[in-house]
């Protein structure tokens, strides 16, 4: 049901632009992260449902007014039509005693000109203003424009209008959304209804424990509004096997829910998912569904790290069956798999090589490094097997 919702249990055929939107619909909300060890999370999240789509199709979206950006279960892509659903939560961040608070009212006049350079020039990058505090500068030290932009933009005074090489181009929330009136805003009881909902129908079926993570709402409080809403006929209940408590389906589901009972589901791809990709992205609930424990380790010291830098978990058959270390060499067409890793219980049988040795070409193929190289693995003979199937792809 998870992967039938998500978009992953079948394999994909021809993709276009349609078909990137579709997906963000289906998902709900498409996390940005901006780790370019293979492609950037939200690109191969697509990738993962669509396979060899053009990534342009995503910056077009945004710069069309089809998705938007905004805090979800993150930073994420969202479509346009749920603006209504978090625009009180950019006029709630206006408020003296909110997060930017402190630093809003020290830093008063910065915001005033930023606000004032994006209104009367137009759309700004970060990069368009030279750091004016005399500091040098890290990654993680931004310059106080750059936080004024944030700012603003968490407010919902600028809007993300496009991305330049994924840079973010901020313009005024009027200019980029100019139908948009505050008047319309819904109440916040209505908002939270809907992406409960919208929550139960990303998942396919899910307890109630499953639900808040997905759009990180508040928990308190959730399995009575989820009983409340099956009562008013927008959700149904059914018991599953296992599970305390009943677990919830929304209308839009109930004929893939029979399918499912009857047992004409039957999980067929086997691809690549994102460490931020929603099937993985609450690790809870991977670990209780799948069996899989999982935690990237970008953060943790290489001597330290059991799996490798930004591994991805391989998704074959409905099972998460292991993880891949990847780095794509776009200057030189190479698409390196430093290291697979299997479950234990994960046997490297013909399926599971064929599979996977597909995804790992249609990967590279897409991101143009169709030369692949594969080093080690776990078990050692899963390796030698990916090579010569591989190789037969080339």
């Amino acid at each position: 049901m998870l992967l039938a919702a998500q978009g992953l249990l079948a394999p994909p055929g021809p993709a276009g632009k349609a078909d990137v939107l579709a997906a963000i619909r289906r998902m709900g909300a498409l996390q940005i992260d901006t780790i370019h060890i293979v492609a950037r999370s939200p690109y191969l999240v697509l990738w993962s449902r669509l396979g060899a789509y053009q990534p342009r199709w995503l910056d077009e979206l945004l710069a069309e007014g089809a998705i938007f950006e905004y805090w979800s279960h993150a930073a994420c892509f969202l479509p346009i039509e749920a603006f209504a659903l978090y625009r009180g939560r950019m006029l709630e961040r206006r408020s003296p005693t909110g997060r930017w608070g402190a630093w809003a009212e020290a830093n008063a006049g910065v915001v005033a000109r930023v606000h004032e350079r994006v209104r009367d020039g137009g759309p700004v990058r970060s990069a368009d203003f030279a750091r004016s505090d005399g500091r040098a500068g890290a990654w993680w030290d931004w310059k106080p424009e750059k936080n004024a932009l944030e700012l603003l933009f968490d407010q919902g005074h600028l809007m993300i209008a496009r991305r330049d090489n994924f840079q973010r181009i901020y313009d005024l929330q009027e200019r980029v959304l100019p139908g948009w009136d505050d008047a319309n805003l819904p109440p916040a009881a209505e908002v939270r209804r809907h992406k409960l909902l919208d929550s139960v129908r990303a998942l396919g079926l899910t307890p109630a424990r499953w639900v808040a993570d997905y759009f990180r709402l508040p928990k308190q409080g959730v399995a009575p509004l989820l009983a409340a809403l099956t009562a008013e006929g927008l959700l149904h209940a059914v018991t599953v096997s296992g599970w305390d408590g009943p677990a919830y389906i929304h209308p839009d589901h109930m004929a893939l829910a029979e399918r499912a009972a009857a047992g004409e589901l039957a999980p067929a791809r086997t691809t690549l998912l994102s460490p931020f990709d929603p099937i993985v992205w609450d690790r809870a609930r991977a670990e209780e569904l799948f069996g899989f424990h999982y935690r990237i380790e970008v953060y943790t010291p290489a001597e330290r790290r059991a799996y490798g830098y930004f591994t991805l978990p391989i998704l074959h058959r409905g099972r998460i069956v292991g993880r891949l270390d990847p780095k794509a060499h776009r200057d030189r067409g190479l698409f390196e798999v430093r290291a697979v890793h299997l479950e234990p219980w994960a046997a490297p049988d013909e399926a599971l090589v064929a599979g996977l040795a597909d995804a790992i070409a249609g990967c590279a193929a897409w991101h143009g490094t169709p030369e692949v190289t594969v080093g080690r693995s776990d078990p050692p003979e899963l390796a030698p097997a990916l090579r010569v199937a591989l190789a037969a792809r080339a």
